[in-house]
């Protein structure tokens, strides 16, 4: 015979095996969901616009980090620009004062030349008037010499002394106008036969 006690248990086992075991009972369930409740309101009451303020402030540094940083790049940008024209300037400067320089250089070397060339004429005409000094010179020394030796040998020829200095002197210039046109003539002669 059973008990009452032994039904109870019965109802209750068969109550227990005709609920499913992965849900909890419906009390624990309600009480659960209050407090789920209750922690997300404390949440979003609290917490959360907290977190909303720090992620906010992130934000606002990112952004402004960002600003920044566009701000140092077009700055970047613009100092390579700077730079790349002061350097155009630059070069087309060098370029500038090599050509002054080339054109300078230039012109002192034709200046230099033509000093050259005024002094090179200068000698040249100075070594002209001390050859020509020297040939008038020889010449003298040479008539001198020539009319000595033609007087001489005249008077050995003829046999009368020649002593007087304007005979001797006519004597002496014949003789060399003589030599004079006979080298003239070789001279035209020698040319004609080239020509």
């Amino acid at each position: 015979m059973s008990s009452p006690l032994d039904s109870s248990a019965a109802v209750m086992a068969a109550e227990e095996t005709q609920q499913n075991i992965l849900l909890p009972h419906p009390p624990d369930i309600i009480w659960s969901l209050v407090i789920v409740v209750i922690i997300g309101l404390v949440f979003y009451k609290y917490a959360l616009p907290k977190f909303q303020a720090v992620l906010d402030e992130r934000t606002a540094k990112i952004e402004g980090g960002l600003a920044k940083a566009e701000q140092a790049q077009e700055e970047a940008a613009a100092a390579l620009e700077e730079y790349h024209q002061q350097l155009a300037e630059a070069r087309a400067d060098a370029a500038k004062t090599r050509e002054e320089a080339r054109a300078e250089g230039t012109a002192i070397v034709a200046e230099l030349r033509s000093k050259a060339q005024e002094e090179a004429g200068r000698i040249v005409e100075t070594a002209h008037r001390q050859i020509e000094a020297e040939r008038q010179t020889a010449a003298v020394s040479l008539r001198a010499e020539v009319g000595a030796l033609a007087t001489e040998l005249a008077s050995k020829i003829v046999g009368e002394s020649l002593e007087d200095s304007a005979r001797q002197s006519r004597v002496v210039d014949r003789f060399l106008d003589e030599l004079e046109a006979s080298q003239t003539a070789s001279a035209t002669t020698s040319a004609g036969k080239e020509g």
